[in-house]
């Protein structure tokens, strides 16, 4: 990795990452405007929230200084681009255990701000697109996709995006190449796959922005464990958004984002075959609704 890349990819600020979060998310959204609206819903859960907040003033005895204080914070939210970091990080796994509280198999857990639709699609044996260069342990992920009942699902498809070994998401920090560690893999007729890429770092969710100064004031740390986040579908079957984490990581039992579960966790071994790690992981996808 050339130095001009590395420093520019280190030099990354929080209002740049929150940003593109923000306007990725907004793209998405677009697409999938035009639902109907149900004013009841709507009138229920909006005055739950407001109830929730009037409460709370009146119980903690808000004062003019702290209300004005959260007033300008929320206007900093804004203004840095971190509503769906602030909303990924403290509020979607909620979200996500509400969703699928039903799935009989495998476990999802939270998307997070950093998902990009149409990564390079590759075969069930490829290696991500990433730097020739590229530093980090090399890291090999091979499992099936089956359904419920144990039926292969072939041609099912693998979306992994994860962090790079400094922490850092292509299309989120600059100095990276645009498909950096972003794939989707097909798996074979059997629904297998083995997935070539390397060892993502834990890394502090931006903390220059608003949601750093939350975290400063509270006394909070800002870290969230290494992982690898994933998409898994396959015809007539339900999609699971998951990312899966590893042993021994500190921030596993105190993730800033609340996103972990045992289920999730993967057992790297040394490879036998090549320089590095490899694990096996299967997903099992719930059969469509």
């Amino acid at each position: 990795m050339s130095e001009n890349s590395f420093t520019e990819e280190v030099t990354a600020r929080a209002a740049d990452s929150g940003a593109n979060a923000s306007a990725r998310f907004q793209e998405r959204q677009a697409k999938a405007a035009g639902g109907v609206v149900d004013h009841e819903r709507v009138a229920l859960l909006a005055g739950k929230a407001v109830k929730a907040l009037n409460d709370l003033v009146l119980e903690e005895q808000v004062t003019y200084e702290e209300y004005n204080a959260f007033k300008a914070w929320l206007i900093k939210v804004g203004e840095d681009g971190e509503w769906p970091l602030f909303l990924d990080v403290w509020l979607e796994h909620s979200v996500e255990e509400v969703a699928n509280q039903d799935r009989e198999g495998s476990k999802g857990t939270i998307e997070g701000p950093y998902y990009l639709e149409g990564s390079p699609e590759l075969p069930w044996n490829g290696t991500i697109p990433m730097r020739p260069d590229e530093p980090g342990t090399p890291f090999v992920f091979k499992g099936q996709v089956t359904s419920t009942d144990g039926a292969p699902l072939p041609g099912a498809k693998l979306e992994l995006w994860h962090a790079d070994n400094l922490g850092f998401y292509s299309q989120f920090a600059p100095g990276l190449p645009e498909w950096n560690l972003r794939g989707t893999f097909v798996a074979d007729d059997e629904g297998r796959y083995e997935i070539h890429t390397i060892r993502p770092a834990p890394y502090q969710i931006p903390t220059e922005g608003a949601c750093g100064q939350l975290i400063e004031a509270a006394g909070w740390h800002a870290w969230r464990p290494a992982h690898m986040h994933f998409k898994v579908h396959a015809p007539e079957h339900q999609l699971i958004t998951s990312q899966l984490y590893f042993p021994g990581d500190p921030h596993n039992e105190d993730d800033i984002a609340s996103a972990v579960k045992p289920e999730l966790m993967l057992d790297p071994q040394p490879n036998p075959d090549e320089e590095g790690e490899i694990t096996v992981y299967d997903f099992v996808l719930d059969p469509a609704r």
